[in-house]
């Protein structure tokens, strides 16, 4: 978790995008709020827990779900 940082790209085992990185908060990657999707989550933060981060690759946060089982892993807030 120390070496995620601000506005990394996060992506799934299949490397599609997740989301961005607004900031690491206890065990968990808080998203920015422009990735929050339509509809109830539009304008909502949501979080990845650290249990889901396979790999820091450059400037990527890679997981070990696909993105749209990731997608369905994320806690709202």
């Amino acid at each position: 978790m120390q070496n995620i940082a601000e506005h990394m790209e996060v992506i799934g085992a299949d490397g599609v995008h997740v989301g961005t990185v607004d900031r690491v908060e206890g065990n968990r990657i808080k998203l920015t709020r422009k990735d929050s999707g339509e509809g109830s989550h539009k304008g909502h933060h949501h979080f990845i827990d650290k249990g889901l981060v396979a790999d820091v690759e450059g400037n990527k946060v890679r997981l070990s779900a696909k993105a749209s089982v990731a997608v369905t892993m994320e806690e709202e807030k």
